[in-house]
C-alpha cells in the first residue's frame, strides 16, 4: 500500500492518504482528502503544493509520487473574486474601529524602498552640487 502525506497549511502534523500503485492523480488525491476531511466539492476546492519544492499542482491529471508530502489549502469553489471598489483613506482621517495587524514583511519592504529612494535623491543632489563646483573651477 502506498501513501501521500498531507497537511493543511495551518496544521502542525501530517495525515496520510493510502492508495495502490506508484502514484496518485491530483484529482484522486483531492477526492480522498475531501472525503477524509468531510469537505464538499460544491463549497470549496483544494490547492495542493509540494512540501519540498513548493511547486503548485494545477493539472488534475498530474501524478503525485508515493511517499510525497504536500501542503493543502482550501479555496472558495468559484475562486477568489476581485473587488471592483478601491478605498483610499487619507492619513489625516481619524481611524475608528478595531486595529488590524500589519504584515512585518510589507512594512519592512516599504521602509527599505523609502531608504533606497532617499539615498538616490541624496546621491543625485550631491552629484549635482559636486559637478557645479567642478564646472565653476574650470
Amino acid at each position: 500500500m502506498s501513501c501521500v502525506h498531507y497537511k493543511f497549511s495551518s496544521a502542525l502534523k501530517y495525515d496520510t492518504v493510502s492508495f495502490n500503485g506508484l502514484h496518485i492523480s491530483l484529482r484522486d488525491l483531492k477526492r480522498q482528502i475531501m472525503g477524509r476531511e468531510k469537505l464538499k466539492a460544491a463549497n470549496c476546492d483544494l490547492q495542493i503544493t509540494n512540501a519540498q519544492s513548493k511547486e503548485d499542482y494545477t493539472d488534475d491529471n498530474a501524478l503525485i509520487l508515493k511517499n510525497s508530502s504536500v501542503i493543502v489549502r482550501r479555496l472558495p469553489a468559484g475562486g477568489v473574486k476581485a473587488t471592483s471598489k478601491t478605498y483610499v483613506r487619507s492619513r489625516t482621517e481619524a481611524v475608528s474601529g478595531t486595529s488590524k495587524a500589519v504584515c512585518k514583511t510589507t512594512t519592512s519592504h516599504v521602509f527599505y524602498t523609502l531608504h533606497l529612494t532617499l539615498n538616490n535623491v541624496a546621491l543625485y543632489e550631491f552629484s549635482k552640487q559636486y559637478l557645479s563646483i567642478i564646472s565653476s573651477k574650470t
